[in-house]
């Protein structure tokens, strides 16, 4: 098994994308590839890191679709279970007037949520310097217990555990669950990236304040907050700021933005070579800077993981 730089447990998925609507409300509606942990990857690997997606699929059009996205993406598919008894999960997004997003999803079950722990490829997190998940994949059995167990094998490996919480409300039974299931993975993860919405969600605090909270009471060891246009608040023990969004540029599609920028600011880690924990506020100033970049070309165009820019376009954005 060749060495890996992340490997990612979760939802691979279809995102519809709304791209107009007729006279009675109906959209007409364009396929992506996404999920949180695939977008997420999908940046990594464009930036040359070496990755794997765990997760499940239906064997129908979708899940062949996704799996050879992947494929081509670069990332590793032989962690990707197919299965017979369940579709490919589905995701509609839709947009109200004010250009904000709602999520509607075909999932009940779907295949993602059926991912158990026995048909977990362990040899993959084996390989990997880092663990990533989020929380799609704890909103119901057995894909809840499969994560809790493959993040304990993670861990007792020692391996660095990065987390997004990717709060979708109309995924859960319960909010309380929700917000339950969000703070046990804030308890697991050295590495966050959170939104500034579900800072609020889960803490009833601001962005400062919100990262100060985690740091200390959950062992995280390096925060970084999403605010949308307003770009990224971040924290470790040693150092805080703010960096602001991309500006100047023309937002066409937000969809798999914070993954984005989730997978560009982890591969800019990776790339120093430092514990998370050590970064000085010039370090952690310029992953954000590059990661903000990223993800801000990204939703100049459609989609998640097709939405991507490449090394060279950042950097040439973040020297003009």
């Amino acid at each position: 098994m060749e060495k890996l730089h992340v490997v990612a447990l979760g939802e691979l998925l279809i995102d519809f994308a709304c791209l107009e609507t007729d006279g009675d409300g109906y959209p007409t509606m364009a396929a992506h590839p996404g999920g949180a942990p695939a977008n997420f990857l999908a940046a990594l690997t464009k930036f040359g890191a070496k990755t794997a997606l765990l997760g499940k699929v239906g064997n129908d059009t979708f899940g062949r679709l996704l799996t050879n996205t992947l494929e081509k993406s670069g990332i590793n598919t032989s962690g990707i279970v197919v299965s017979d008894d369940v579709f490919t999960t589905l995701a509609f997004v839709t947009f109200d007037k004010n250009g904000d997003r709602a999520f509607s999803f075909a999932r009940k079950p779907g295949a993602d949520t059926c991912l158990t722990f026995e048909e977990l490829d362990l040899s993959l997190i084996d390989a990997t310097q880092v663990f990533h998940f989020g929380t799609l994949s704890l909103t119901d059995e057995p894909a809840r217990s499969a994560t809790y167990r493959a993040v304990a094998y993670a861990k007792a490996q020692g391996k660095l555990i990065s987390y997004d919480p990717n709060l979708r409300k109309p995924l859960w039974h319960d909010l309380d669950d929700a917000k339950q299931q969000l703070l046990w993975g804030l308890s697991q993860a050295d590495v966050v990236k959170i939104s500034d919405e579900e800072v609020e969600f889960l803490f009833g605090l601001g962005v400062e304040d919100g990262a100060r909270h985690i740091l200390e009471n959950y062992g995280v060891k390096l925060v970084f907050v999403t605010c949308g246009a307003q770009g990224c608040y971040f924290r470790n023990a040693l150092a805080a700021g703010h960096v602001p969004s991309l500006s100047g540029i023309q937002v066409i599609d937000t969809t798999g933005a914070g993954d984005i920028f989730g997978g560009s600011a982890l591969w800019k880690l990776l790339s120093l070579g430092k514990a998370p924990e050590t970064m000085t506020g010039a370090e952690l100033r310029d992953v954000v800077r590059f990661a903000c970049t990223s993800a801000g070309i990204s939703t100049t165009r459609s989609g998640g993981i097709s939405s991507v820019p490449t090394y060279a376009e950042v950097l040439k954005r973040m020297e003009a």
